[in-house]
């Protein structure tokens, strides 16, 4: 089948997923700039050359330079015969081929995608397509399909039955109001074109595609989907079907908000059958034996797992199981409407006012917690991690209400914020890397709450410095999210010091990078670590599918580290700059640096102490920062640095000199203890006179001649790890 489609490697897919990843392109203005505009001149008919597709390529991956193996493959996959005999020579491609495939791959609503794929191919604009013109589209989505590791027998009939329900007539042609009619309502296809279900509570499931790696069972016919081979799960009810029974599947019982007011207040048990993961029952502890058949039942809120027989024995109030601390329960959201005691004349006409309520904004609904709970509020970055954070977001839409999951991609932080505003004793959870958890800081500063919630950290990073310090670990690798709820119910609370920064660059005729944030969580510093994450940055860029992993990541910083213990592009760096600690200058003439750190949390580029262990001092039972109270403000005596311990919450930040980046190595890999410590401080200013790499918390730019302050800002709160 490869073959004969002219399908690419998987790699190479992956490949020109990642660049697609990091595009801002629509195809649509990318075919506008061919149809009439500057790139016209490659089109010949509606077919482009080799050269034409690399300018399409160029365009639109937002890339100067497309590895010429992934273009080359590309373009010879539209080259099967099928489209060969469109073309008038056989170097040649349809652009509208091309356009239609890619037009599949990128974000954008279903509906748009399908409306944009029918015009493609309705070239005299008269809003009709004969057979042959909507087979080539589909032959676009099987492609897809395949590339997407679908089970592409099961999505054929299903496509083929699509096709004989638009041409009911039997005539040839389909107009476009039946194509989109028929492409709406045919479930496999929605979910293939990236359909984002939302949360409507009128029994609509939240389709996502799933490979099982266990005999399971269709919830509607109740046969077997083979191992290995793919269906659709619900992220609510855990509801499985094969792909062409998801048309016909039952609604889907969850729903997340109490819809009247008997609702309110007892959550009762939501059973779905099948799902029973464990295979034990949690009443009489017997096997469920899920091999032979659909069994055994599960609750989607406390998700215990019983027999059918045992039903009985189980009450109808839900408590939420293990996880209750964190679960805010359909019984506690409930529309305003509700609360607002006026009185209607009858039942009828209260629920027609609930089911009305246009509930596309969370302020239409009203949050009452169970007594005692920490509902947790969490965000996800689906890009983080490679596919472990959209892994993680259908995790948590499950264990959670998904009223309390927010995918950040979609619609940012603000939302959960407002849903969350009034909501006492909350905890937020960040699913991410450094940047994402500087993101959510950031706007809770702006969002002004009455109580600012604990913000706790789910590594799905590169670096991930800031949970190594709170010891959620360097890395998500698929542990049980379940055992890391209980964790954070578990973990204390500590309070973490942020830093503002302000650059005033000179006035010069060069032109810096913007500044990427205006404070301070982890570190900030000048100079060859920045030199080092800032070829990072560029390279990471230009080929983002180089950058596809935490190894790969790590192995390319070791590349830069090296190319930069060489070249030395930041030698004698205390002769660029100088350097005030509370007003007075820090003395750095009797040193050879090549970087300069300033840090908040003892962990740097991904788990290295640049400050280094402190023995303390014997008999020293709070440690030396204790000891020194507020009033040291600036410590520079060297036999004090070598007894101070960093402190999260100390107001104050350790200065480090970095000799180079062989120095870095050393401390990385733990052959050198730590940097040499400059300072322990609470205000810091820079003055340099020429353009050099800076970064804040991982992100780096390049920055002219300017003048740089940083100054405490305020303390947030934390949970760390038990």
């Amino acid at each position: 089948m490869a073959k004969e489609r002219g399908l690419i490697s998987p790699n190479d897919f992956a490949q020109l997923q990642k660049y697609m990843e990091y595009s801002t392109q629509k195809v649509s203005d990318v075919l506008k700039l061919f149809e009439d505009g500057e790139m016209a001149e490659y089109v010949q008919g509606d077919a482009i050359g080799y050269e034409g597709f690399q300018q399409f390529l160029k365009i639109y991956l937002e890339a100067d330079n497309v590895p010429s193996h992934l273009s080359l493959a590309l373009f010879q996959s539209f080259q099967t015969d099928y489209y060969l005999e469109e073309t008038v020579k056989k170097d040649l491609v349809c652009l509208s081929d091309v356009s239609c495939y890619f037009s599949l791959l990128e974000g954008g609503r279903p509906e748009d995608k399908l409306e944009f794929t029918f015009k493609l191919y309705d070239t005299d604009r008269n809003g009709i397509l004969d057979s042959s013109e909507v087979d080539k589209i589909i032959i676009q989505m099987m492609r897809v399909a395949e590339y997407l590791d679908w089970d592409v027998s099961e999505l054929r009939p299903i496509l083929q039955e699509m096709m004989k329900e638009i041409d009911y007539d039997g005539s040839g042609s389909v107009s476009l109001a039946e194509w989109l009619r028929a492409g709406a309502t045919t479930v496999p296809l929605l979910v293939l074109l990236g359909l984002e279900m939302t949360l409507k509570d009128n029994g609509q499931h939240m389709w996502r595609p799933k490979r099982f790696p266990r005999p399971v069972y269709c919830n509607l016919c109740e046969s077997s989907i083979g191992l290995g081979k793919q269906g659709l799960s619900c992220n609510l009810c855990k509801y499985i079907v094969h792909d062409h029974c998801a048309m016909k599947a039952l609604p889907c019982e969850v729903s997340t908000y109490a819809k009247s007011r008997k609702d309110i207040g007892v959550q009762s048990h939501v059973w779905v059958r099948g799902g029973c993961e464990s295979g034990r029952c949690d009443r009489c502890q017997k096997k469920i034996r899920i091999y032979h058949s659909l069994v055994g039942l599960h609750c989607v809120w406390c998700h215990l797992e019983i027999h059918d027989d045992c039903l009985q024995a189980v009450g109808p109030e839900c408590d939420c199981g293990l996880l209750r601390d964190h679960i805010l329960p359909p019984s506690s959201i409930y529309p305003s409407v509700l609360a607002s005691g006026q009185e209607r004349k009858t039942s009828k006409t209260s629920q027609k006012t609930v089911d009305d309520l246009s509930l596309s904004t969370f302020e239409a609904l009203r949050i009452d917690p169970v007594s005692n709970t920490h509902p947790l509020l969490v965000f996800v970055n689906p890009k983080s991690g490679g596919k472990q954070g959209e892994r993680v977001l259908w995790k948590f839409q499950y264990l959670l209400n998904p009223r309390q999951v927010f995918n950040l991609l979609k619609d940012g932080p603000e939302p959960g914020l407002r849903f969350f505003r009034e909501v006492p004793d909350c905890r937020v959870l960040v699913c991410g890397g450094d940047g994402t958890v500087g993101w959510i800081l950031e706007t809770i500063d702006k969002a002004n709450l009455p109580v600012v919630p604990p913000v706790a950290v789910l590594p799905l990073g590169t670096g991930n410095d800031l949970a190594r310090c709170l010891r959620w670990g360097g890395g998500y690798e698929g542990q049980n999210l379940g055992k890391i709820l209980k964790d954070l119910e578990m973990s204390k609370v500590v309070h973490m010091d942020r830093w503002s920064v302000e650059v005033i660059p000179q006035q010069t005729e060069e032109k810096s990078d913007p500044v990427p944030f205006q404070i301070i969580n982890n570190y900030f510093s000048i100079g060859v670590d920045a030199s080092i994450a800032h070829r990072f940055h560029v390279m990471r860029e230009k080929y983002p599918e180089k950058f596809n992993s935490r190894m790969k990541n790590k192995l390319w910083y070791f590349e830069f580290a090296t190319s930069e213990s060489i070249f030395s592009t930041c030698k004698k760096l205390e002769e660029s700059l100088t350097v005030e600690i509370c007003g007075k200058p820090l003395d750095l003439s009797n040193l050879s640096l090549e970087g300069i750190a300033v840090l908040n949390i003892p962990s740097t580029h991904g788990g290295s102490n640049l400050w280094g262990d402190t023995k303390r001092p014997h008999g020293d039972i709070h440690g030396i920062n204790q000891a020194l109270g507020a009033a040291a403000k600036v410590i520079t005596d060297p036999d004090i640095l070598k007894t101070c311990v960093p402190d999260l919450s100390d107001k104050r930040l350790e200065v480090v000199g970095l000799e180079g980046a062989i120095e870095m190595g050393q401390i990385y890999t733990k052959l050198k203890n730590a940097g040499h410590r400059l300072a322990k401080c609470s205000e810091i200013t820079f003055h340099t006179t020429k353009t050099l790499p800076m970064q804040i918390d991982g992100e780096p730019w390049m920055q002219t001649p300017c003048t740089v302050s940083i100054a405490y800002a305020c303390h947030k709160l934390n949970p760390q790890a038990p």
